[in-house]
């Protein structure tokens, strides 16, 4: 029953799923007609639309995310240089030949991706794609059924977790009083010392708490049985080679150099760097005033990179393996000002305001993490960026966490859960993996849809009891 759910939602909401570059095209339409609709409230029309013009080609604009976009690009490349290198791709070939049914193959590369998503959304997508092309390659090599549309989704559940692991950026983004001024302001940052997050609200509160290791462990175990449960039976079974994909390549680019004799150099420079790098996070690590529970996405590049050019060896064939990386950026790096623009317009109208305010003003002591959960779910749609959507709805959390009286990290995972829910729908993460897999994001979304609703169900229950 469940399987030909999964198939009848993947065809149906498949016909209905545009392109994410006419998708974020077309939620900047419909995002200025709301704003201009609901929002600029006391002023004209004709004001508003002027402010909106005016604000969203500015530097508060689509240019917003510049900064924020770079760090997470390089999560991208690095995460997957890591995945890409010889150890980890022979590990990976090694776990593609474990499954031997539809089911298996499925639930296997689904619980690689969201581990490792766990770890770093951006490992955890680019493990995922990668594996997900390699069981499909292996399964219809081995004369064995395999649905690669199912295997190409559960590449991408890792998206599904990442905010409650060890990148999610509104615990890290919250975790020292330095980043949480730049997204509370210094009002709110005294509100937060009342509350006895002086220094910022540890990750021991938000990442690492009983709350969060039961609902993305949960997480991690249910996944894989509804992507296990889903798999259609060998007959309806779409191979690798029956459906309309072009997987991304494993030829190596040309040689960057012809100047071989900068090899061995170019091995111990890399080395040497990669060490300074694992050092440098080791120290931070260590330091008495930052540690594991202060994290930031800075610590995490640098870390991946150093890990990365140590496995790859060579910093040649570290390069080439970031060449094929960045091939997984453009959509991101030309969709990015699209979504900073919506954010704007959300922002500057104040429309993302209202539905925070609305999800608060509606809810009790008990309900209020549950719709501050939904709330960020439809905010994520719009605006599919962790970061961004922290940086505008976090503020309305806090304060109403502590005008209610709910625990302020309870809050922080409420938001963050709703960030990764909706991931399922919009199609703007999946990016990499469709050009990793081949596959169109209407070949995915049906599936990751079911995989939504049970997750929401899951963390609907322990937000509403914990």
């Amino acid at each position: 029953m469940v399987a030909r759910l999964g198939l009848f939602l993947s065809r149906t909401i498949g016909r209905c799923m545009p392109d994410p570059l006419i998708l974020a095209l077309g939620l900047t339409i419909l995002t200025a007609i709301l704003a201009l609709t609901f929002g600029y409230a006391g002023i004209s029309r004709s004001d508003a639309a002027t402010q909106l013009i005016g604000g969203w080609w500015s530097s508060k604009g689509i240019w917003l995310f510049l900064n924020f976009s770079m760090q997470m690009a390089l999560i991208l490349v690095t995460g997957y240089a890591l995945a890409d290198s010889p150890i980890v791709r022979r590990l990976l070939s090694s776990i593609a030949r474990i499954p031997k049914t539809p089911g298996q193959a499925a639930a296997i590369v689904g619980f690689v991706a969201a581990a490792t998503g766990l770890v770093n959304w951006g490992l955890g997508l680019i493990v995922g794609a990668l594996l997900a092309r390699d069981v499909g390659r292996c399964m219809e090599k081995r004369g064995r059924p395999s649905h690669f549309p199912l295997l190409c989704a559960a590449g991408y559940v890792g998206l599904l977790v990442w905010h409650g692991g060890l990148s999610g950026t509104a615990a890290l983004k919250t975790s020292t009083a330095a980043e949480a001024k730049t997204i509370f302001g210094s009002d709110l940052l005294a509100s937060l010392a009342s509350q006895g997050f002086a220094d910022g609200i540890p990750l021991s509160a938000t990442t690492f708490s009983g709350m969060n290791l039961l609902i993305s462990g949960g997480l991690l175990l249910i996944i894989p049985l509804i992507l296990w449960m889903l798999a259609p039976r060998p007959s309806d079974c779409r191979s690798l080679s029956q459906v309309d994909a072009q997987p991304m390549k494993d030829s190596p680019q040309p040689p960057i150099s012809s100047n071989e004799s900068w090899g061995v150099v170019g091995t111990i420079f890399s080395i040497v760097i990669a060490l300074a790098l694992i050092l440098g996070f080791i120290f931070f690590l260590t330091d008495d005033k930052r540690g594991i529970l202060r994290l930031g996405p800075n610590e995490f590049n640098a870390l991946m990179l150093g890990i990365g050019l140590i496995l790859h060896g060579s910093p040649i064939a570290y390069a080439r393996s970031i060449e094929r990386a960045a091939k997984g950026c453009a959509g991101i790096l030309i969709q990015f000002p699209l979504y900073a623009g919506i954010l704007m317009m959300l922002k500057q109208s104040g429309l993302m305001e209202d539905v925070a305010r609305f999800a608060a003003e509606s809810s009790t002591e008990t309900t209020l993490p549950f719709f501050t959960f939904i709330s960020a779910g439809v905010v994520n749609f719009f605006v599919p960026s962790g970061g961004g959507q922290w940086g505008v709805q976090g503020p309305i959390a806090i304060q109403s966490a502590i005008e209610a009286g709910v625990p302020l990290p309870k809050m922080l995972l409420s938001v963050s859960y709703g960030d990764e829910l909706t991931n399922m729908l919009q199609p703007f993460w999946a990016l990499p993996l469709l050009a990793i897999t081949g596959v169109r994001a209407k070949d995915i979304v049906g599936y990751t849809a079911v995989v939504m609703i049970v997750a929401a169900i899951w963390i609907s229950l322990w937000l509403l009891v914990w």
